[in-house]
């Protein structure tokens, strides 16, 4: 079976929070056959910093960027994502 990486970047919602709790919260909010790959960190701006999570998912699920995007949405302390890539491992 396929696989596809998928890097999304993560807007905090807050400078101030704890990233290794947000980055726990995204890993366990994910649907299953989804892991976070390995997660980057990219300074924005005043103390902000977004986390670039790499997401493996499998590319023959119907749906399953989709629903990958909107658990990411829906984790507490998260602002905004936005996809940055999608392609084949």
């Amino acid at each position: 079976m396929a696989r596809v990486l998928a890097s999304i970047k993560v807007f905090p919602n807050d400078a101030g929070i704890d990233l290794a709790a947000l980055k726990s919260r995204i890993q366990a909010s994910l649907p299953a056959g989804s892991i976070v790959q390995r997660f980057d960190e990219e300074p924005v701006a005043f103390g902000l910093v977004a986390l670039i999570a790499h997401v493996v998912l499998p590319e023959d699920a119907a749906g399953h960027m989709d629903k990958v995007e909107e658990a990411i949405r829906g984790v507490d302390q998260v602002s905004e994502i936005e996809v940055l890539r999608v392609g084949r491992v």
